[in-house]
C-alpha cells in the first residue's frame, strides 16, 4: 500500500498524576492492547511507540492505514433443501437474497459435507480508520491493569486518574470523538509549572519533540529514565560516592518527574549509627531519595534526590528536602533506641494478641507450630536444630516492634539486629533475617541451614493452614501467595540439597493446624503434596536443562517422598532420553502397561522358570535377574542415572521377546507366567520413573 493511503496516528490521554510505580506497566499495556486492537481490525502500520509521563499516556503509530482493506466475504444462507420448493425460492430463500441486497438470480450454492447451502460472495468495503480508532483506544484503556478505578465530576467515566485532555490525530485528520467522556482535540499540555499552557500539535510525528522543546516534558519514559540515571550518577560522583539504588527505584522516580533534575542533600552524621537497612528504607521508600555510599560500601551522610523542576535557586530546594528527611530519621532513631530496651524474646507474649488468620490462631500459635515442625525437619535431616528452633520462636517478634510498624518491609531484618543485640547466636540471628526468603522469583535463598529449616517450616505451615481452611488458590486468584510460597519451598529444598521426607512433614504440618475438625485430612495432605509438586513442574520447565512435561509426568506419577529424590529421578530421566535405547524401551513400557491393564489374569503371580517355553523369554528373565542384581545398590544410593543406564541394556532382550513371544498364550499357566515376567520388568523401571509417559523419536 502506498504512503498516500497511510498516515501517522497519535493518541494522548492527559491525566492527573498517575501512580508512579505502575506507570511503566500502564504504558506497556496500553501499547500492547492498542496494537492487538489494530491487528484485529486489519489495520496495518509501520511502527508503534508508547510514551508516558506522570500526566500522560500516549501512543504514536507510524504509517497507519487510513482505512481497512476491502475484504471478500461469503455470506451463508439456508440449506438448498429449505430455500427451494418445487424449483421455486421459498420465503427463506427470498429473505436471504433480500438480506444480501441482490436479485435472487445472483444467488450461489456451496457444497459442504452437510449438503448444499445458499451463499453469496461479496466484496465488503473496509471502514475508514477514523471510525474505528476511538473504539480501539477506548478498548485499550478499558483493558489496562487497574485494580481500582475512580470517577470524577458528574460523569460516569472511570479511569485510574481523572482525564483532563485528549488528543487523537490521524495525519491531517482530527478525529472528532470522545473517549472516557473527554472530547478529542489537537493540543497537549506541557509541564505543570514550566509550560502550563496548551501546545498545538501540527503533526503526530512532532509530538515528542514539541513537548521536549516547548513543554519541558521528556515524554519518552526510557529516555527520561536514562537522563535520571545519568544525573544521579553525576551528582553522586560530585558528592564523593555512588548511589545505592535499583531498577525499581529508577522506574518509580521516572514516574514522578517530567523534567528531572538531580540535586544532593545531607543529614546529621549521627544517624549513620542506625542500621544500614533503616537508613536506606527511610531515604528510598519514604522519600524516593538515593542514599550514597563510599568505595567500602559504607553509607555517607548524603543523598541525591530528583526534582520535577529546574529551580532558579537550587539551595532552597536542597534545604527543603533536608528539612523533610530530618524528622523521618529522628523517628527511625527513636524506634531503634526504644525497641532495644526490651529483649526480642520478651515480645513473644504480645504475639498472642496478633491474629494470624481467622481459624488458624494467633501469630504466637503459628510460631509454636513452626518450632515443632523445625524440630521434625532437623531430626529427619540429622542436623542440630537448636539455632533453628530458637529462630522459629523469635522470627515473628519484630512484628510488634515500633520500627517494623513504621517500616513493614524490614520485618526479619530488624528481628536479626535485635536478636544480635540481645546476645542470641549468630546462626539464630541470621535465620531470623533469612526465613522470609525467597520473597519473589529469582530472589536469594537462605544461606544457613537454620534459616533454610525455618523458611521451609514457615512456608509449609502457611500452605497447610490455608489448605485446611479450604481456601487454596483457584484459577488466577491466589490472595495468600501460596504459589509463590510453594515455589520458594521447592527452590530451597532442591537448590540447597535438603533430603527429607516431605510427605511426613506435610502429615505433621496439616495435623498441627487448629481448624481440622470435620476435615478430610487425607485428602488435604494429598492435595497439598500435589500442589507443591505442581510448582516443581513450573520450576523445571523454566530451567534451560531441556526437561519436558512428559519427563515430569514420568516422575510425578511415582510420588517420591523427598523432593531431592524427585530431583534426582528427574535428572536421571533427562539423561535417559538421550540414550539410543530410550525410544525402544519407552515404547516397550507403554506396550507392557497396555497389556497388563487389559489382561484378566493376575500378573503378580511368582515367576516359574519351568513354565518358560521360548528362548527369548528365558533370555529376558536371565537379563532381568542380572539387571535387578546390578541396580539394587544403585537404587539404594539414589544413583538413578546409573540405574537407568544399566536398565537400558535390556533393550535387545526386550525387543527379541516381543518379536518371538506371544504373550497371551492359550495355556493359562504360560500366559500368566509371561505376564508376571513383563510385570517384573515394568516394576523395575517404575522404581525410578514411569518411562511409558515418554514419547521419544
Amino acid at each position: 500500500m502506498s504512503n498516500k493511503l497511510r498516515s501517522d496516528f497519535l493518541v494522548e490521554v492527559g491525566t492527573e498524576e498517575l501512580p508512579p510505580k505502575a506507570l511503566r506497566q500502564l504504558m506497556n499495556s496500553f501499547a500492547e492492547n492498542f496494537a492487538a486492537g489494530l491487528g484485529e481490525s486489519r489495520l496495518t502500520f509501520q511502527a508503534l511507540k508508547a510514551y508516558a509521563s506522570p500526566r500522560r499516556l500516549a501512543i504514536l503509530v507510524t504509517q497507519l492505514d487510513l482505512a481497512q482493506p476491502d475484504e471478500d466475504v461469503v455470506m451463508k444462507g439456508p440449506p438448498v433443501a429449505v430455500a427451494y420448493k418445487n424449483g421455486a425460492l421459498t420465503k427463506a430463500g427470498l429473505a436471504f437474497a433480500k438480506k444480501c441486497g441482490i436479485d435472487p438470480a445472483e444467488l450461489q450454492q456451496t457444497e459442504t459435507e452437510k449438503g448444499a447451502w445458499l451463499s453469496y460472495e461479496a466484496r465488503q468495503e473496509g471502514l475508514p480508520s477514523g471510525e474505528l480508532l476511538p473504539g480501539l483506544v477506548q478498548k485499550a484503556l478499558d483493558g489496562l491493569p487497574i485494580p481500582r478505578r475512580m470517577r470524577w465530576g458528574a460523569g460516569t467515566a472511570e479511569f485510574v486518574r481523572p482525564i483532563h485532555w485528549l488528543v487523537m490525530r490521524h495525519g491531517d485528520n482530527i478525529i472528532d470523538s470522545a473517549v472516557l467522556g473527554v472530547a478529542a482535540g489537537t493540543t497537549t499540555r506541557g509541564h505543570r509549572f514550566h509550560a502550563p499552557g496548551d501546545i498545538d500539535i501540527p503533526a503526530p510525528a512532532d509530538y515528542a519533540d514539541l513537548l521536549l522543546e516547548k513543554g519541558y516534558v521528556v515524554a519518552d519514559f526510557d529516555l527520561r529514565r536514562e537522563r535520571i540515571v545519568a544525573a544521579v550518577e553525576r551528582a553522586a560522583a560530585s558528592a564523593g560516592g555512588t548511589a545505592v539504588t535499583g531498577d525499581d527505584l529508577y522506574d518509580e522516580v521516572a514516574g514522578l518527574s517530567e523534567w528531572p533534575s538531580a540535586l544532593t542533600g545531607s543529614f546529621d552524621r549521627a544517624y549513620l549509627e542506625l542500621p544500614r537497612e533503616v537508613l536506606v528504607a527511610t531515604l528510598q521508600n519514604h522519600q524516593r531519595y538515593f542514599p550514597l555510599e563510599n568505595t567500602h560500601g559504607e553509607l555517607l551522610a548524603k543523598f541525591v534526590f530528583v526534582t520535577n523542576v529546574e529551580s532558579k535557586d537550587p539551595s532552597k530546594v536542597i534545604s527543603g528536602n533536608e528539612r523533610v528527611i530530618q524528622p523521618r530519621l529522628a523517628d527511625a532513631a527513636f524506634f531503634w533506641r526504644g525497641d532495644r530496651r526490651q529483649p526480642l524474646a520478651a515480645r513473644q507474649e504480645a504475639l498472642r494478641d496478633v491474629v494470624y488468620q481467622q481459624g488458624l490462631g494467633s501469630v504466637f500459635d503459628k510460631s509454636q507450630r513452626v518450632v515443632r515442625l523445625v524440630e521434625l525437619l532437623a531430626s529427619n535431616l540429622g542436623v542440630d536444630g537448636g539455632a533453628a528452633m530458637r529462630a522459629a520462636a523469635l522470627a515473628k517478634c519484630d512484628l510488634v516492634t515500633d520500627m517494623v510498624g513504621e517500616f513493614p518491609e524490614l520485618q526479619g531484618v530488624m528481628g536479626s539486629y535485635y536478636a544480635s543485640s540481645d546476645g542470641e547466636s549468630a546462626d539464630t540471628a541470621l535465620a531470623i533475617r533469612e526465613h522470609y526468603l525467597p520473597r519473589f522469583a529469582g530472589d536469594a535463598l537462605p544461606t544457613g541451614i537454620a534459616g533454610q529449616l525455618v523458611a521451609i517450616a514457615e512456608k509449609l505451615d502457611s500452605l497447610s493452614g490455608v489448605f485446611v481452611l479450604g481456601k487454596k488458590p483457584s484459577g488466577k486468584r491466589d490472595p495468600f501467595g501460596l504459589r509463590r510460597g510453594a515455589l520458594g519451598l521447592v527452590r530451597i529444598i532442591v537448590e540447597c540439597r535438603l533430603d527429607f521426607d516431605l510427605l511426613a512433614a506435610i502429615d505433621h504440618s496439616v495435623s498441627e493446624q487448629p481448624a481440622t475438625e470435620g476435615a478430610d485430612l487425607a485428602v488435604i495432605k494429598d492435595g497439598l503434596y500435589d500442589f507443591i509438586t505442581e510448582r516443581m513442574r513450573a520450576y523445571y520447565l523454566e530451567q534451560p536443562a531441556g526437561i519436558t512435561a512428559e519427563m515430569f509426568e514420568s516422575v510425578v506419577t511415582r510420588r517420591p517422598q523427598s523432593l531431592l529424590d524427585f530431583d534426582s529421578r528427574m535428572n536421571a530421566v533427562r539423561a535417559f532420553v538421550d540414550l539410543d535405547a530410550a525410544a525402544g524401551l519407552a515404547a516397550a513400557n507403554k506396550r507392557i502397561a497396555n497389556i497388563l491393564r487389559k489382561a484378566d489374569e493376575d500378573a503378580n503371580a511368582p515367576l516359574d522358570e519351568s513354565l518358560f517355553v521360548d528362548d527369548a523369554e528365558r533370555a529376558l528373565f536371565a537379563d532381568l535377574v542380572a539387571a535387578r542384581r546390578d541396580v539394587g545398590p544403585l537404587m539404594d544410593a539414589h544413583s538413578y542415572t546409573e540405574a537407568l543406564t544399566r536398565l537400558a541394556k535390556l533393550r535387545e532382550s526386550v525387543d527379541t521377546f516381543f518379536d518371538d513371544v506371544m504373550v497371551m498364550a492359550e495355556d493359562v499357566g504360560v500366559r500368566r507366567n509371561r505376564l508376571a515376567l513383563l510385570s517384573e520388568l515394568r516394576g523395575l523401571f517404575l522404581k525410578i520413573a514411569d518411562i511409558s509417559c515418554l514419547s521419544i523419536g
